[in-house]
Parts: C-alpha cells; structure tokens; sequence
C-alpha cells in the first residue's frame, strides 16, 4: 500500500469533463511545490509553531496563503477560493485559524523569517540540482525571466520595449472610461511606485500627460492612503479593510484630535507618519503623546472610534486641498479621481461638491484590481496610435451562464463545481418574470440572493447581490447578525432607479458604480431606514433599467408595490469573495440564511 507523501493531493486529469476545477491554473502551482518538496521543507521549518492536536499544518497554512496570493487574492479571507477546491488543494483551514498563524508568526518577528528562509533556501539548492546543466553551477549565472511586474522605466532586459505600472496605468483608465474629452486626473494609491502615491495628470485626446506628484524624498508611509492603512491596521483590521475605519468614522469625534495629520504644499501630501502600518501608528502616538487607544480595538473602545474618525476628517482634508491644487495647475475642472483612495466613496462625495471641480467621475475598478485594464489601454494607445475613448455607463462585465449551466448546479451535478458546505433542503423552479417574483418577496420582508452575471471592481452592482427591503433597519439588522455576520457599525447600500435619485439624495449627477455616499434627503429619510447611515448618508447607486435590465425591472416592481424606488443592496457573500459562479451562489444560499435565491431565471427557496 503506497503512502502519500507531501501536504498537497496528486491531482488527477481527465479527459472526459469531469473533475474540472474553477482554479485549473493552479495546479501547475501546486505541482511545483509538490516536485520540489518545498511543502515538507516548510512544514519541517514551522514545526515550533503547531500545538498538540492541531489539526493543520502550520507549513501548509502558509502555502495556502501564498497560493491564495498567486491567484490573485489580496487578504487572508481569500484562502477561501482554494477552500472550494479540496481535489487540488487538500484540507484548507478556517479563515480563523489562518489569522491566529499569522499573529504568531508576527509575534515571532526574526525567528520565524529565519526558519521561512532556511526552508527556502533548502529548496533552493534541490531546485538548482535538478536544472542540470541549466542551474547555475554550471555557468555561474541565472537568469530570471520573469514579465509578471510591469515596471516604470525601460527595461534593460534584451528586446523588452517600455512598460507601466501602477500610477500611469490608474491615469488611463480613469481618462479613457470617462465621459470627459478633457480632464485633470488625480491618482491616490496606498502603494504607488517607487513611493509616488499621490500623481495628477492632464489629459487630452491629444495624450495623458503627468504634471507632477510626490516628491521622491518623501516615505510611501507619508502617503494619505498609507496613512489610511496604517490606521486601519491599528483598529485591528487587515489594511484592505479600510471600508471598515470608513464605517466607524461616522460613530466618532473627528474633533478630538486636533493637530493636522496632513501638509499639502502646492501639489505635494506630506503625512505624519514615519512607518506603516500599526506601528507607525504607535510612533506618531509616542512621537506626540496622542492616545489613539489600545491596539485592535475594532471599534469597541472610545478613542479608537475617534481616532477613525480623525483619520477620516484628516483625509477629506488631504483630498480636497489636493484636488483644488491640481485643478489649478492643469486648468481643466473635470476631475477623474482614481487610485485605491478613490474607493473613500464619503470623502469622494465631498471632492466631487468642490466649487472647483465641474464635473466627476471614477472608475469602479479604481484600485489596483484595474490595472491590468489601464495596462491594456496605454498599450492600445502605443500599438495603434489611437487614445482610446470609451465612456463608461455599466460594468456588467461577467459571463452570462446558460439555464443548462444554472440547471446542472441545482441538480447537485459534480460538473457545476459545487462544493456545499452545508447541505441544505431547497426547491427550485423556473419563473416567467423573476424580477417581479423577486421584488414581491423583498416587500413581504424576505433576503434574497440575485445573481445575474458579474462586475467589474469591487462592488456588488445588482449581478452578484443579496436585495432586502430598505424600509425598516430589521432587514439590515438581520444581515449583520444572521446572514453577513458583520460588525453592526457597518452600514449597507442603496440601489435607486435612476430617475428618482435626486429627489431622495442630495445628488444631481448619476452614480452607476457606488463610489458616492451622498446626504439623504431629510423628508425621505425615514422612508428607507434600513440603509441611512448615522451620519445622515448612504451609499448609493443608481440603477439605470436601459443598462441592467432585469435589475431595473425588479427595483420598478418593488417601486410599484412599495412607493419607494429604493432596494438595500450588499455582496452576495458571507465572509468569503463574492460568488462568481451558479454554483457558488447555490452553495452560498445553503450555507447562510437567506431566505432565497434568484439564479438566472430560477427561484431557488430552502425548504
């Protein structure tokens, strides 16, 4: 009887359709570090950190959240996409158990770097064993080629042309997706390159041109989103998490805290902070005797709710001052604000009301989650000749699936991919106009899933959503509790049919994306409590029924039965990525408590 050795399965490959997995690419990954044994090495090196009767291995969790990274992830929540996989990947541990690791091993500081490296370079030499006469002990060279980065300069590598990251690529998908024939764009990232975080730039149809941006001397961690993040890290969540601090801001006295955390010269951001993330946090509290309350107080302590809101008031400042400046330099008032930072959908809405910008727009996929589609607009631009112009109007970019593809999830068929965490009892049936089915459960008081296809960027815009009845706060208090299982400081999104928007917001322009949290208007307030923030706003997108059909349809059926043209709309998922396929959204259906799902043309009720 053969053992099996190592920490990942030997995936097996068929030819006749059945076994395919969501994330094929991985395999050849998994491979690798099966051939090389990089798994048993780091499983060797982690040995100090696995307690007695634990049921993962430390070495494997790691693997796993580098996995997760090389697929795309960007936070520890993501080993989930390699948790629906188990033929490929093995036992994946809980979101939890990933966490604690990590903890510990940041505890453990140099010890733990020490033994990842040792490990590494264990492999490292097996690896140039078997190269042969391709590894480096045979000519005493090596060559990586590797084009996976683009970078700001030319390359010196033989035969590579230019290319660009970050910054420039933010610049031309902000310009090129707006409506604007002339615009200034102002790019706000967290990381930037070589330190530039905050950059602006004319653009023309007669090109995109940088005017200016960080000074080099200046430290990343003096950046506003650095400075975001830090703070973010410091209330005790991941740096991507900055929704969250956005969230309790609301809750706390910006007041409190009175020195500025921000100098803006001319068009340069000069921050406070020195380091990031947390303990740069902890330095400017030291640096300037400011309590900014206990590490990883996740909105259960006084001064840490303020210290959000500080953070926030600060950035808004930032941001606004910024925008002015960089107007002035380039002349032109239509504002295209992009970068990780444009995501601030509070502190945007108080850029887009500035008497110097006259119009706005941002791109859904502001982060760095757009690049790769800058990346292909500058290239279209030096291959053809052509700046492309495109305005953008919807992002329902995701694949459309067939009633046989949706079909064959609902009857539990291995070939949809699903992987049912929790197996639970439904039924299912097509409806003739699942929108107004939909929309009559929402008003009866039901939460349902809607999957409908895909976006592009981070929000969930009506194809991948769960809908609930924004009239009273009971729809959103249950999401938090039961469904979402979210902190109950955060707030959800409205989705308004176009039309109405101005008459229930303070809002005179369209807002497809939900990058804006405009004021509620006050004589409407009370109508739709379930999505009114403490401050007074909400998060809102406007749903124009030329564009998303099906989801136009549903918010008029529920504007008809209910007299508000409003729906609370929040991802379609709990505490994992956004479902993406009819199997997931099934398995997600089971797994929480929704009351429903609508999959395509299919109403699909647990029994």
């Amino acid at each position: 009887m053969s053992k099996r050795i190592g920490l990942y399965p030997r995936v097996r490959v068929e030819g006749g359709g059945r076994g395919a997995v969501s994330q094929a690419g991985a395999v050849l990954l998994v491979e690798t570090v099966r051939k090389v044994g990089l798994d048993t090495a780091v499983s060797a090196a982690m040995a100090p950190w696995r307690k007695p009767r634990t049921v993962h291995d430390p070495g494997k969790v790691l693997l796993d959240v580098a996995l997760a990274t090389a697929l795309g992830g960007d936070c520890l929540a993501d080993v989930a996409m390699l948790r629906a996989e188990p033929d490929v990947f093995g036992p994946v541990a809980s979101d939890p158990r990933v966490s604690r690791l990590v903890d510990a091993l940041a505890a453990a500081g140099p010890k733990a770097l020490t033994a990842i490296r040792a490990a590494r370079a264990e492999v490292r030499t097996r690896v140039w064993e078997l190269a042969g006469t391709n590894g480096p002990a045979a000519d005493g060279s090596v060559i990586v080629d590797i084009d996976g980065v683009l970078v700001l300069a030319h390359s010196e590598k033989q035969d590579a042309t230019a290319t660009w990251k970050k910054t420039f690529g933010h610049a031309y998908t902000a310009y090129c997706l707006s409506p604007y024939e002339e615009a200034t764009v102002l790019v706000v990232d967290g990381g930037g390159n070589n330190n530039d975080t905050e950059t602006y730039y004319r653009a023309t149809p007669g090109g995109i041109e940088r005017v200016g941006g960080t000074p080099p001397t200046r430290p990343r961690s003096g950046g506003i989103g650095a400075t975001y993040e830090a703070f973010t890290n410091w209330l005790g969540w991941h740096e991507q998490e900055a929704g969250k601090t956005m969230s309790l801001a609301s809750y706390g006295d910006a007041g409190h805290y009175l020195a500025p955390l921000f100098d803006v010269v001319d068009t340069h951001v000069h921050g406070r902070l020195t380091r990031t993330p947390a303990p740069g946090v902890a330095d400017l509290a030291e640096r300037t005797g400011v309590d900014f309350g206990p590490y990883g107080s996740r909105g259960e302590h006084e001064l840490g709710i303020n210290a959000a809101a500080y953070v926030q008031n600060q950035t808004e400042r930032a941001l606004c001052a910024l925008a002015e400046q960089t107007i002035a330099s380039t002349g032109l008032g239509n504002l295209c604000f992009t970068g990780g930072v444009a995501l601030n959908c509070v502190a945007a809405d108080k850029i887009r009301r500035l008497n110097a910008v006259t119009g706005y727009f941002a791109p859904p996929a502001s982060s760095d989650r757009g690049q790769a589609l800058g990346c292909a607009l500058y290239a279209w631009h030096r291959l053809t000749g052509e700046l492309p112009r495109r305005p953008l109007s919807s992002d329902y970019f995701g694949r459309d699936y067939t009633s046989e593809e949706i079909e064959q999830a609902l009857r539990r068929d291995p070939r949809s991919g699903l992987v049912e965490r929790r197996r639970t009892p439904f039924t299912w049936r097509r409806e003739s106009d699942i929108a107004r089915t939909a929309a009559q459960m929402i008003a009866d008081g039901k939460i349902i899933g809607w999957f409908q296809g895909g976006e592009l960027g981070p929000r969930a815009l009506g194809a991948r959503s769960i809908l609930a009845d924004p009239r009273t706060t009971a729809s959103s208090d249950a999401l938090n509790q039961r469904i979402k299982h979210r902190e109950p400081f955060r707030p959800f999104a409205s989705a308004i049919l176009a039309d109405h928007a101005s008459t229930w917001f303070d809002l005179d322009m369209t807002n497809p994306f939900m990058l804006l949290a405009p004021p509620v208007r006050p004589d409407h307030a009370d109508k739709i409590a379930g999505v009114v923030h403490v401050d007074g706003t909400a998060r809102v997108q406007t749903v124009d029924p030329a564009t998303a059909p099906a989801y136009g349809a549903l918010i008029e059926h529920f504007h008809q039965l209910t007299g508000v043209p409003v729906v609370l709309n929040t991802s379609y998922n709990d505490r994992e990525p956004i479902v993406e396929t009819p199997a997931h959204a099934l398995a997600t259906l089971q797994a929480c408590d929704l009351d429903a799902a609508c999959v395509g043309e299919y109403l699909v009720e647990r029994s």
